[in-house]
This record gives C-alpha cells, sequence and structure tokens, in this order.
C-alpha cells in the first residue's frame, strides 16, 4: 500500500489537468463554430466526452468556461509581444511592434473573438470577457501613454488621456473588424493603423 499511494497521488493531477483541456477545446471548438451561446453545460460536457459531473467538477457555470479561454489566451505570442513592445526604450518601434502584434493576436482567435464581442450585449460570460481583456489592454496602454509622455514623444496638444484614448480605438477589435469589413488584409490593416498611430501620437 505504501508503494500505491505515492502513484495515485501524482497521477490524479495529470488526469485532472487533461480533463481540463478537454474541456477547454470543447469550449474553444463551439466557439469558433458560433455553437457556445446555444449549448448547455450539458452539451459542452458531451462535446468533451466527458460526464456532466466531470465538468462540474472544473467549471461551475457558463461564466466560468469562458473565464477559463481568457486565461488561455495570456500565453499567446502576440499578446506576449504586446507586452514586450510597451517597455521598448524606442518609441517608434514599440509603437510598430504593438500595432502588428495587437492585429496579430485579434487574427490569431478572430472565429472566437467573433463570437464573443458579437454576443456582448446579450450573453453574460462573453460580456464578463470583454470587459476583462478591455481592463487588460487598457492596463498595458495606460502605462505605454504615460511612457510617450514622459519621453517628450506625444505630439503637441495630445495629452497623455488622449493618447490612451487613440491607442484604444486603433488597437480594439472593433477597429480590426471594421478594416476587415472593408476588405483590408491583415497587412493592410497593419500599415493603416500604424501610419495612423504615428500620426495621431508621436512627435
Amino acid at each position: 500500500m505504501a508503494t500505491t499511494r505515492p502513484y495515485r497521488a501524482r497521477q490524479r493531477p495529470k488526469r485532472s489537468e487533461a480533463t481540463r483541456e478537454r474541456i477547454l477545446t470543447a469550449v474553444h471548438d463551439l466557439l469558433a463554430e458560433g455553437a457556445f451561446h446555444e449549448s448547455t453545460m450539458e452539451q459542452v460536457a458531451e462535446r468533451a466526452g466527458i460526464s456532466r459531473a466531470a465538468l462540474y467538477q472544473h467549471f461551475d457555470s457558463r461564466l466560468a468556461l469562458i473565464d477559463a479561454i481568457c486565461d488561455s489566451f495570456e500565453g499567446n505570442p502576440s499578446l506576449l509581444a504586446v507586452r514586450r513592445a510597451v517597455a521598448l526604450d524606442d518609441h517608434d518601434s514599440a509603437v510598430a511592434l504593438l500595432i502588428e502584434n495587437s492585429i496579430g493576436f485579434w487574427a490569431s482567435e478572430e472565429p472566437v473573438f467573433e463570437q464573443l464581442y458579437g454576443v456582448v450585449a446579450i450573453d453574460e460570460s462573453a460580456r464578463n470577457f470583454v470587459d476583462r481583456q478591455r481592463a487588460d489592454r487598457r492596463q498595458e496602454l495606460e502605462t505605454f501613454a504615460r511612457r510617450l509622455r514622459r519621453a517628450g514623444r506625444l505630439r503637441k496638444g495630445v495629452s497623455e488621456r488622449q493618447a490612451l484614448v487613440r491607442l484604444m480605438v486603433i488597437t480594439s477589435f472593433e477597429t480590426y473588424r471594421e478594416l476587415g469589413e472593408l476588405g483590408l488584409s491583415k497587412r493592410e490593416r497593419v500599415k493603416a493603423l500604424t501610419e495612423m498611430a504615428q500620426t495621431e501620437l508621436l512627435a
């Protein structure tokens, strides 16, 4: 018995993590397909190939499922690159990389973001995701606007708050989507928004 207890204690977290990953994959796929918002917790469990009870051991609501999806984006390479760009001392390069990787982030999960932003007014879980994502982005951009002001790189007449407002608009999913609806490719969106940021922000 002494030899089996440590083995079982080690294995249980691995099985638990594997189940959690299956659940998140199921939620991600349902979102990408546009089916999550009509899905019940039971249907999520079925899609993940687990029991309803097993699902509730990990997540107690649809809100918790979407919150976990938000957490999963924290390691997105484009999002990590945005955070590195904000800290650069070369502000011209920082602006270019900020825009490029913001676009890259939206493009990397566009079908999922389309679903979440598309139903934000009627789905509490989507609203929670968008509010959290927007707050995280605002925090990064507040830091960047402050650094631009302190370095004397803001255009004459542009305050730190105005810089933040412009950065929020330029890097938003709504702007990304609107430019896509105008037929601009990913590269064209990066170019247009980079030029806009340089013109509207930098001295």
